[in-house]
Formats: C-alpha cells, sequence, structure tokens
C-alpha cells in the first residue's frame, strides 16, 4: 500500500506536478506565500517525502532535484476514494462535477479522475 501525502506534503505536490522536477530553493520559493516555512522546514518535508516514496532525488548538472513518483491523478483519487469511503460513506465514487471549479484539476483531469475512481470502485468489489 503506498503512503498518502499529508497535508503539508501535498502543498509541495501541487508545486512539483506541474514542474515535473525541481531543486529544493524552486520548490521552496514557489511554496513559501502558501506554507510560510523556513528553507530547513522545506528541506526537511522533501526528506520525509523521499522516505515515503511519494518523491525521488535526482542531481541534475551538479543540483540535486526532486521529481515526483506517483501522479496528481494517482494521489488525488486514492485520497478521494478513502475520503467518500470513509467521511461520506459512499460506496461508489464522486462524480466528475464534485470537482467542478478546481484549480487543482483541469476539465480532462477531472473527467480521467472520474474514470478511475470508477475503476478504483470495480476493483474493490473484486476483493
Amino acid at each position: 500500500m503506498q503512503s498518502d501525502p499529508s497535508e503539508t506534503e501535498l502543498r509541495l505536490l501541487k508545486v512539483l506536478w506541474p514542474e515535473g522536477r525541481l531543486s529544493a530553493r524552486e520548490i521552496h520559493d514557489a511554496a513559501a506565500v502558501d506554507t510560510g516555512w523556513s528553507f530547513s522546514t522545506t528541506r526537511k518535508t522533501l526528506e520525509r517525502m523521499e522516505a515515503k516514496g511519494l518523491i525521488a532525488a535526482e542531481p541534475l548538472h551538479g543540483i540535486k532535484t526532486f521529481v515526483p513518483l506517483r501522479s496528481k491523478l494517482d494521489v488525488v483519487g486514492g485520497l478521494v476514494t478513502r475520503f467518500a469511503r470513509n467521511v461520506l460513506d459512499l460506496d461508489g465514487p464522486l462524480p466528475a462535477a464534485a470537482f467542478t471549479g478546481s484549480r487543482l484539476l483541469d476539465e480532462g483531469e477531472a473527467e480521467e479522475l472520474e474514470q478511475l475512481l470508477r475503476d478504483l470502485s470495480e476493483g474493490e468489489g473484486d476483493a
């Protein structure tokens, strides 16, 4: 079972997903307005995320960069599925309309997520 990101780790993933690869400084600078963290807090969070398998550190031109190991839809799909089941007591997936207005997902991604959630819901029935 893959580990879900914490709320703070999710903030950094939201910065990393659109870019695909960033240095710790770039991640910190992009997230600083939202988090208010010191650079050392960002670095420590990145280390924790690497240990959890959410990101990988890869050198690029002598600079340590970070890349996401789990896609946005994979992470969001898992979080939404657990929320729907554990909080809302739903047996089936949430419809794509639930994601209307999301700043994280565009319309195409919302539709992909809806299909992923359907697939996950059907797969649970097989277990």
